[in-house]
C-alpha cells in the first residue's frame, strides 16, 4: 500500500464497533472509508450521515465523508479491511470476503472471542489477518448514533516488518488510542475473562456501572471470572493482566465492599451511565448472542482438561433460554442469578 494515495479502508460490519471506527476514520478525512452494513442502517447513513457521541463531545460525519453499501464486493479495493461482525457470522463473512479481496489487503479481527482470526485465516490463506482487542465499548442508538461508553485501546497484532505502520498511523490520526502488541494471545484471553459479564449484563439488562456498583451482581460476575481462571490454570494458559491488574486481583476487588470498588472502578477506566454490553443489545433486538463464544470457550476449554465448569454452562443455558423466549433481556436480579447459578 503506497503513500502516493489515499489508504482505503473497509469495515465489514457496520454495527456498533465498526460504525464508531469507521465514522472515526472518515471524521479525519485521511483515509477513504467504505462500511458494509444491513439495508436499514446502510439506508439510514447514506441519507442523513451518522453520528459519533464520546463522554464530552458529538460529531456528525455527512454521507459523503464515506461510502456504506450492502455487498462486500464494496470493498474490493481496500487495502484493510476491519471485520466488525458477531462471531456467529464470520464463516459466512468469510467466504464472502475472500470472493471480493484480492491477496494484498489486510484483514484485521476487530471481534470478540478467540476464533475469528482463524476462521478468517482459513477462507483467505493468502492474506495477512491480524487479530485485535477492542477494549472500549460502543453502544449504536437510534439515527446512526455510535455511542462510546468505555475508555480504553484498541491492541492489535501488527507485524514486525513495520509494513502496517501506515493504516496503524490513520487510526491514531483518526484519535483511536492504538497499542501494537506481540504476541497478543494473553490480551485476547483477559478480553474473554472479562467479557464474561456480559452475559450478565444481557440477563439482567443493568447497566455496566450499575453492575459494577452491585454487591451481588459483583458476587454473580466473580463466580465466573474465578471459575475461569481455574480452567485456564490447568490448561497452563496465562491471561495478560488487565489494565495494569492481575485477574485474580479483580476477582478479589469484585468481592470488596461497594465503596472500595467505586474508586478502583473510576480509577481504571471512563463508564458511561448509559454503558451496556452488547449481548443485552442482542436479546433486546432478538438477534443470536456471543455467549457459545465467550462463556462457552470456557466450557469447551475445561472439557478438554477433563474438567468442568458449571458457573459458566449454567449462564450459557440461560441466556439461550432467553434467545428462544425473544423477549428481550429477562431482567434478572442478582439475587435471582446467584439462586439460578446454585447459590444456597
Amino acid at each position: 500500500m503506497g503513500r502516493s494515495r489515499k489508504l482505503h479502508i473497509g469495515i465489514m460490519g457496520a454495527g456498533a464497533i465498526g460504525g464508531y471506527v469507521g465514522g472515526r476514520l472518515a471524521l479525519s478525512g485521511r483515509t477513504d472509508v467504505t462500511m458494509v452494513g444491513r439495508r436499514p442502517l446502510a439506508d439510514e447513513i447514506a441519507s442523513r450521515g451518522l453520528t459519533i457521541r464520546e463522554f464530552d463531545s458529538e460529531d456528525h460525519v455527512a454521507p459523503a465523508q464515506l461510502r456504506i453499501e450492502e455487498d462486500p464486493q464494496a470493498l474490493c479495493s481496500c487495502d484493510v479491511v476491519f471485520c466488525c461482525v458477531k462471531s456467529g457470522a464470520t464463516a459466512q463473512v468469510a467466504r464472502a470476503l475472500a470472493e471480493a479481496l484480492g491477496p494484498a489487503t489486510v484483514i484485521v479481527s476487530l471481534q470478540n472471542g478467540l476464533r475469528n482470526p482463524s476462521v478468517l485465516r482459513a477462507a483467505m490463506p493468502n492474506n495477512a489477518t491480524l487479530p485485535a482487542v477492542v477494549s472500549f465499548n460502543v453502544i449504536l442508538r437510534d439515527g446512526a448514533t455510535f455511542h462510546l461508553t468505555t475508555s480504553g485501546p484498541l491492541m492489535i497484532e501488527t507485524r514486525a516488518s513495520g509494513v502496517d505502520q501506515p493504516w496503524v498511523d490513520a487510526l491514531r490520526a483518526a484519535g483511536l488510542e492504538v497499542d501494537e502488541v506481540r504476541p497478543l494471545d494473553p490480551e485476547l484471553w483477559t478480553k474473554l475473562l472479562v467479557n464474561l459479564n456480559n452475559a450478565v449484563s444481557g440477563l439482567s439488562g443493568a447497566p455496566t456501572r450499575d453492575m459494577l456498583l452491585s454487591r451481588n451482581y459483583r458476587r454473580v460476575i466473580a463466580k465466573l471470572l474465578d471459575e475461569a481462571l481455574d480452567v485456564l490454570q490447568a490448561a497452563q494458559i496465562r491471561p495478560a493482566n488487565f489494565r495494569g491488574v492481575p485477574l485474580r486481583a479483580m476477582s478479589f476487588i469484585m468481592k470488596l465492599p461497594t465503596p472500595i470498588v467505586r474508586v478502583v472502578v473510576r480509577a481504571q477506566l471512563r463508564v458511561d451511565p448509559e454503558a451496556r454490553a452488547s449481548m443485552w443489545t442482542d436479546l433486546e433486538r432478538r438477534r443470536p448472542t456471543e455467549v457459545d463464544f465467550l462463556n462457552g470457550e470456557i466450557v469447551r476449554l475445561a472439557e478438554q482438561h477433563g474438567l468442568d465448569a458449571p458457573i459458566n454452562r449454567r449462564i450459557v443455558e440461560l441466556v439461550h433460554e432467553a434467545e428462544r423466549e425473544a423477549s428481550g433481556s429477562p431482567q434478572m436480579s442478582a439475587e435471582t442469578l446467584l439462586h439460578l447459578l446454585g447459590e444456597k
